[in-house]
């Protein structure tokens, strides 16, 4: 950790940082496991002019998600920026093993979630989805939302990269025209919007925690289609979604249609290794 960073952090917080042991943080981040004269702490550090909108955002996700009060998040301690970056400081949560029965009960706690509701699609400013922009104009209709606020951001950027021609995007206006025949009807759920393997966790008590958020007024099954795009999340967990919020499941053919977000996002960050699955499912669907 770099000593301005250790300063910083003094400073803000009024004690020493003892120890900082690089922890998993993702791909776009540095992250660390400090310890403060006996209290341990997650700092998350971007450098670059983006990092503090970045961590920003993450830390208005993660507030928005606790104040609903039914899923548990890390506790914001400090948003600093610094000349040449920003940090992030949370409450440390010591990562456990998941049973059977902290899955149940985690899957029903996001179905809690996806019942706080809103009158638009969308967030009141834009945010990130991993380190590209993620725009959140409000819409009155998911349809509408989806086609113009995921969907076609992120397939004009693929073929900007020349990772996808343009003669394999449709235009929007189709894509909403589909997405009415395709989408079932819900109203604006919060939802976590990235949520993947990594960003959730079991603590050594067994209670579920989110992280990393990238939120939105949106449809629930985009939660449960990037949960399944991956891996990570037992059956347990589906049971206990569904127990709780059987009527917000999606069939999979519609699961499949919200997973293209999330494959044109990777497609954009990561390359041509995801772009046969993106042309399967813009073929199947529009």
């Amino acid at each position: 950790m770099k000593p301005s960073l250790k300063q910083h952090i003094a400073q803000a917080m009024g004690k020493e940082v003892s120890s900082a042991v690089p922890v998993s943080g993702g791909d776009i981040s540095l992250a660390y496991k400090i310890d403060l004269e006996g209290e341990g702490l997650f700092c998350k550090y971007h450098k670059g002019a983006q990092g503090f909108a970045m961590l920003e955002a993450e830390k208005r996700g993660l507030e928005a998600i606790a104040a609903t009060g039914t899923i548990r998040t890390p506790l914001v301690m400090h948003l600093g920026k610094l000349d040449h970056g920003a940090c992030l400081l949370l409450e440390y949560v010591e990562r456990g093993h998941p049973s059977d029965q902290s899955m149940v009960r985690f899957g029903e706690q996001l179905a809690g979630l996806h019942t706080y509701k809103h009158s638009s699609f969308g967030w009141d400013t834009d945010n990130f989805i991993g380190s590209l922009t993620q725009t959140n104009t409000p819409r009155k209709t998911w349809p509408e939302f989806y086609a113009a606020e995921r969907l076609s951001p992120q397939l004009r950027m693929a073929c900007d990269k020349g990772l996808l021609s343009r003669d394999e995007v449709p235009g929007e206006n189709l894509m909403e025209a589909r997405l009415r025949d395709l989408c079932s009807e819900t109203r604006p759920s919060l939802i976590h919007g990235d949520l993947w393997g990594g960003n959730y966790l079991i603590s050594t008590r067994g209670e579920g925690y989110l992280i990393d958020p990238s939120v939105s007024y949106s449809h629930p099954g985009m939660d449960l289609a990037m949960s399944r795009l991956f891996g990570g999340f037992s059956p347990a967990f589906y049971s206990g979604y569904a127990s709780a919020a059987s009527d917000l499941m999606p069939e999979q053919d519609e699961i499949e249609l919200y997973q293209l977000y999330y494959l044109l996002v990777h497609l954009n960050l990561f390359g041509l290794s995801y772009a046969g699955s993106v042309k399967r499912i813009l073929r199947r669907f529009f």
